[in-house]
């Protein structure tokens, strides 16, 4: 193997600082998955306010029908209804209170930048500081629990949700089948950092390797041909169920494909294709976590909403105020929670978005509180300055 193959193979690797309690119980039995929409997904597509005829005047071509008529949204509230795409997964965990929503959600970053609020939020810092981008809050949040073996990314690079102190392990179960690195070249490279500083993280970034294969071995022998390609949300959901029920309480994935300037569609169309995607996924997810799933909270989460009115390409632009999905077997959902408005020209923000209502680390800052137990300390160690908004989900 030379020098490049050998780089390439170590950075393919996960590594974790903890090798020996990679199979050793959680020491929580809560379990938190962030799921984060990538691309600024149209929550106003997702959580239809139908009480407000300024939505439907300024989607006349993208709007989702009220509930009742053809392709109609599927009623929640008296003002809120939700994209009919979602009938099938998302609405049977909200009827059955599983499942709840946080209108006018987001960060207070005004840029509009996919990266720069990605990583406002991914970093939970207070802005107007200065930012260090070692330090994501999911990483303090394992700091806090003192649960760091029991974190992983389901992402093909670290994330910056989390960076830090404590080493995470990060794998791309889609790519699971198609190691980079063999058996033999495993043991060669860990035979070349035995006795160095390094021999612990790299033998453990192994072993996270070898244990995620192994529980998904049966899958990928009933796979067409043996191969793991990616079939949607669906099936990493479902991968990801498998590990985090038994092995891990703090979990990462991102979505892309959310960035829809032209040709988003209403109740059919790109977008309704993405909700039903990630909807089937959820409710994969919900199912096969088992009995694990009445201790476990799925957040997911967007870096902003988009245009309130549509665009000249029947799509919608970059834009602020979003909406979080909080789901799980032991939630008080059935609701559409947190500070809300109704929705006019005179309550847009800079007269084009949804405004944010309700402050993103406020927001998780409740929500991780209530589920792990945080004490004030552990708490401002996550989000340093934060006063949590209680909505009562947790």
């Amino acid at each position: 193997m030379n020098r490049r193959d050998l780089l390439k193979a170590l950075a393919a690797a996960p590594l974790l600082s903890h090798a020996g309690s990679l199979l050793a119980a959680p020491a929580t039995d809560a379990k938190l998955l962030f799921v984060f929409l990538r691309g600024g997904y149209d929550a106003n597509n997702l959580l239809v306010p139908v009480g407000s005829d300024f939505y439907y005047a300024s989607r006349p071509n993208i709007a989702i029908a009220k509930p009742g008529e053809e392709n109609g949204a599927l009623p929640l509230t008296a003002d809120w209804a939700l994209h009919p795409a979602l009938r099938e997964t998302i609405y049977p965990l909200f009827t059955g209170g599983e499942a709840a929503f946080i209108p006018f959600a987001g960060t207070t970053d005004l840029t509009r930048s996919h990266f720069e609020t990605q990583d406002s939020i991914e970093l939970g810092q207070e802005l107007g500081g200065r930012r260090d981008f070692r330090s994501g809050f999911l990483n303090r949040l394992a700091q806090s629990l003192n649960g760091s073996k029991h974190a992983i990314s389901f992402t093909d690079q670290l994330p910056l949700i989390f960076q830090g102190s404590v080493q995470v392990p990060n794998m791309a179960l889609r790519s699971v089948g198609k190691a980079g690195i063999d058996a033999r070249q495993s043991q060669v490279i860990a035979a070349m950092y035995r006795g160095t500083p390094l021999q612990q993280p790299v033998s453990a970034g192994f072993a996270v390797r070898a244990d995620v294969t192994k529980e998904l071995t049966g899958e990928m022998q009933a796979a067409n041909r043996n191969a793991i390609s990616t079939k949607g949300f669906e099936l990493e959901a479902q991968r990801i169920a498998r590990l985090m029920k038994d092995k891990y309480n703090l979990g990462f994935v991102d979505v892309g494909g959310w960035d829809t300037h032209v040709g988003q569609g209403g109740a059919n169309g790109y977008l309704a294709g993405r909700f039903d995607e990630l909807g089937r996924g959820l409710s994969a997810f919900s199912q096969e976590m088992g009995g694990a799933w009445r201790n476990t909270v799925v957040v997911v989460v967007s870096e902003f909403g988009r245009t309130f009115r549509e665009n000249g390409n029947r799509g919608t632009d970059h834009g602020h105020g979003s909406v979080f999905w909080v789901l799980g077997g032991g939630i008080k959902g059935k609701q559409v929670a947190g500070e809300q408005v109704a929705m006019s020209q005179a309550t847009l923000f800079q007269n084009r978005d949804m405004p944010v209502l309700n402050e993103y680390r406020a927001v998780l800052g409740g929500l991780l509180r209530r589920t792990f137990g945080l004490t004030p300390a552990q708490l401002d160690h996550v989000f340093a300055g934060v006063k949590p908004e209680e909505l009562g989900l947790v």
